[in-house]
């Protein structure tokens, strides 16, 4: 089966990055899963509209291991990898799917804006545990705010 090049420009991420350890031919090897949603523009004039692409892609070794530390819920990348096609049998009844794998991962958001998505992330979690919890959350639960500078 033959392998496709796949280049995917100005993503973000639709979840947070799931990783895991699986068992490769050498030993175990770090996985990364994350879904990236880029959009595409068809036609022209009044007609023009976005069209949303979705790809799930599968990042394997050091790559997952950074993927996993700096990249979460709308991080911003490009993708550059390959899409192959394959087949199983489940249940008597053969399945076709296709398998995403990255080569390069381009990480487009700066540190600051990646730490005030972290933060925003992290209030809202907070916010939900309080919700769920029926306390009312700590004064500094709220991100701090961010000084004007002259």
């Amino acid at each position: 089966m033959a392998a496709i090049q796949v280049i995917q420009r100005n993503a973000h991420l639709a979840g947070p990055v799931r990783y895991d350890m699986v068992e490769g031919r050498e030993g175990k090897i770090a996985r990364a899963i994350f879904i990236a949603i880029s959009n595409t523009r068809r036609g022209a004039g009044d007609a023009r509209e976005d069209e949303p692409t979705s790809i799930q892609w599968t990042l394997w070794d050091r790559q997952a291991e950074n993927a996993a530390r700096y990249l979460g819920t709308g991080s911003h990348v490009n993708v550059v990898g390959w899409v192959r096609n394959h087949r199983y049998e489940k249940d008597g009844a053969t399945v076709y799917g296709l398998d995403f794998t990255a080569d390069e991962v381009d990480y487009l958001d700066t540190r600051a804006e990646r730490e005030a998505r972290e933060g925003r992330q992290a209030f809202v979690a907070d916010m939900q545990a309080h919700e769920t919890s029926g306390q009312a959350p700590a004064r500094d639960a709220r991100p701090a705010r961010r000084s004007a500078k002259a």
